[in-house]
């Protein structure tokens, strides 16, 4: 039978806090959804609620239940756990709720961060408000919010896309969609898939200025920053690895789409287009060339080509 705990008193805003615990069965005689936040990669981000909310639930709900293990080992916490990912969710998610109808205490984790954003909870969530389930958020890590934060770029207004498809044309056109977008957007992306896609933004959102958040909280947390086409040349030299956050600012004059002006008009001779690149952008001729080779669809050695064909016709 799940554990009975006393209901969680309600506090006026000039009050000093009381300890809240999973709240007992409800005047209906159900229980409660937590969704926990999870440290994303520092164990030590982790609040003290949400370490006594693990410690006193029934059960709690995991993507990955050794990864889940690791944390509560570290908290010496032992409450059972079961499987709550992607590929069971349809079936789980019901399962789970007739538990909570039953009065349990369920928590809701991820493997790292918040459940529910990018990661599998939302159906269970409505699942839960259909049928009169109470679901409490219990905040923490979240990699958009402290990626966006250290970055430098605008955060009064932004918009989380989330991961793109990974298709190259339906990545394309979600990010056609995006082209008009005022507000500073932010990606989650697959390390071998981030360069695909930078170069796509390239294209079509223009040369802005963005940040590149890896592996943020964790022993190798790095921020690389520049314009997009600098981003691109630095991946080519390190190639990216771990956990990904893209940031790229809003639009202006400079970042304009390639079409927009003679600032990145691919009609221009290669050689003259290098130069430009050089000046404009504070580019080594190296990378003035990459840039301009993807401008034109062309690989870095057909680009060498045509450079050195042009200064022998000369």
């Amino acid at each position: 039978m799940p554990r009975q705990a006393s209901p969680r008193s309600i506090q006026n805003s000039d009050e000093q806090p009381e300890e809240s615990r999973p709240s007992g069965p409800s005047a209906t005689g159900k229980g409660c959804l937590y969704l926990v936040a999870t440290p994303i990669g520092n164990l030590e981000d982790i609040s003290l609620r949400a370490l006594r909310i693990l410690k006193e639930v029934d059960l709690i709900a995991c993507e990955d239940t050794r990864q889940t293990r690791k944390l509560l080992s570290r908290y010496d916490i032992h409450t059972r756990l079961e499987s709550y990912h992607e590929h069971n969710e349809m079936t789980r998610a019901p399962e789970l709720v007739i538990e909570l109808e039953q009065a349990a205490q369920i928590a809701l984790v991820s493997d790292a961060g918040t459940p529910g954003i990018s990661d599998p909870g939302h159906r269970l969530v409505a699942l839960c408000l259909r049928h009169g389930i109470q679901v409490v958020p219990v905040p923490g890590a979240s990699a958009l919010v402290s990626a966006l934060a250290a970055s430098g770029i605008a955060t009064d207004e932004f918009v989380f896309i989330g991961f793109l498809p990974p298709q190259a044309g339906a990545r394309q056109a979600a990010l056609d969609s995006l082209a008009a977008e005022p507000r500073t957007l932010v990606f989650y992306e697959a390390p071998h898939r981030v360069v695909g896609m930078l170069e796509d933004a390239l294209a079509i959102l223009g040369d802005r200025h963005g940040v590149i958040a890896r592996e943020v909280t964790k022993i190798h947390e790095e921020f690389r920053r520049g314009r997009i086409s600098e981003l691109l040349v630095s991946f080519e030299e390190r190639p990216p690895r771990g956990e990904i956050t893209v940031i790229l600012a809003r639009a202006d004059e400079r970042s304009a789409a390639p079409s927009a002006g003679i600032e990145s008009d691919s009609t221009l001779p290669l050689p003259r287009r290098v130069e430009d690149l050089m000046k404009l952008q504070n580019l080594d001729r190296k990378a003035a060339l990459k840039l301009a080779a993807r401008e034109r669809g062309l690989t870095k050695r057909e680009a060498y080509k045509r450079l050195l064909a042009d200064r022998n016709n000369h």
